[in-house]
């Protein structure tokens, strides 16, 4: 009897989080926001949350968490060749405002376990955990959540919502076949779509390198995000979710990502870069953050040619 009340006590761990992948979603979303939200009185709601984005903290933090500062998503941009996550950003809705803060590819970071690597290779090395480990370190802050997704996706989500009008600075041609990747633009105002788009997001083969292509991606970023912040959108969530199918990974639930979105429209954007600078070491050159202590100043080796 001892032995029976004992194992009725015992409470079973709890379940751990786990990632799932957005083809799963449409079933997911389709009950709670398909249908929910094509009725009058659900409209509704999106603007009720977005009220209470500006509430008092607690109150907010209760209804959406996302909206209240304490989430922050690192945001993952992966190539089609490999698992070097090219694109990294974090998230975090706080006060009104989207904050998103670029990590550019190139960064210095030390780690203990793979020693002096680029930013880029965090994923690809230690997988999620250690890429939101070592951000956290950069920023200066915690990142709870995780948004992986393939550039692929990018561009098609952008064609289901009709393109991004960018006025291309320069002439833009560059071959990778190994990448299958073909960029082909030319100056002046236009709709980019597809793999137009995602080469005007990936370009980098000029005298700026990684730090234009940061400043079109916030351009980009722009954007989509006024196109996220139209009412209709929301609606169209899960189908822009199939959409981008098996090339988006997250451990975001499908609540906290309505909840996200549904604070991201109602807020103002402000995009920053990671302060650093410039350095070169062992004829490579790195984005040195000012967060690093054991590399305060200067720009490191010359470089030979």
């Amino acid at each position: 009897m001892p032995e029976l009340l004992a194992r009725r006590q015992t409470a079973p761990p709890p379940p751990q989080r786990r990632p799932w992948r957005v083809a799963l979603l449409p079933f997911a979303l389709g009950l709670s926001l398909g249908y929910g939200l094509a009725s009058p009185a659900v409209r509704q709601v999106p603007s009720l949350l977005a009220g209470l984005i500006h509430a008092p903290r607690g109150i907010a933090a209760i209804v959406n968490p996302m909206a209240s500062g304490s989430r922050r998503v690192l945001i993952l941009g992966r190539d089609k060749v490999g698992d070097n996550t090219d694109v990294m950003f974090t998230v975090q809705v706080k006060d009104g405002i989207t904050l998103v803060t670029q990590v550019p590819r190139d960064t210095y970071v030390e780690t203990d376990q793979f020693g002096t690597i680029k930013a880029n290779a965090l994923f690809a090395l230690g997988g999620v955990d250690a890429a939101k480990d070592e951000v956290a370190k950069l920023i200066g802050a915690p990142v709870q959540r995780y948004f992986k997704l393939n550039l692929d996706a990018v561009a098609k989500v952008a064609d289901a919502l009709g393109g991004v009008e960018v006025d291309v600075p320069k002439r833009m041609y560059y071959v990778d076949n190994a990448q299958g990747l073909y960029i082909d633009l030319y100056p002046g105002p236009q709709v980019l779509r597809g793999e137009a788009l995602e080469g005007f997001l990936r370009f980098r083969h000029d005298e700026l390198g990684d730090l234009g292509r940061m400043d079109r991606q916030r351009l980009v970023m722009a954007k989509v995000f006024g196109k996220l912040a139209q009412p209709s959108t929301l609606t169209r969530l899960p189908e822009l979710l199939k959409i981008a199918g098996d090339d988006v990974l997250t451990d975001l639930s499908p609540l906290e990502m309505t909840q996200l979105l549904t604070a991201m429209a109602q807020t103002k954007l402000s995009s920053q870069r990671l302060p650093g600078r410039l350095y070169w070491q062992d004829n490579l050159s790195y984005w040195m953050p000012d967060t690093n202590t054991q590399h305060p100043t200067g720009s490191g080796e010359e470089t030979t040619h």
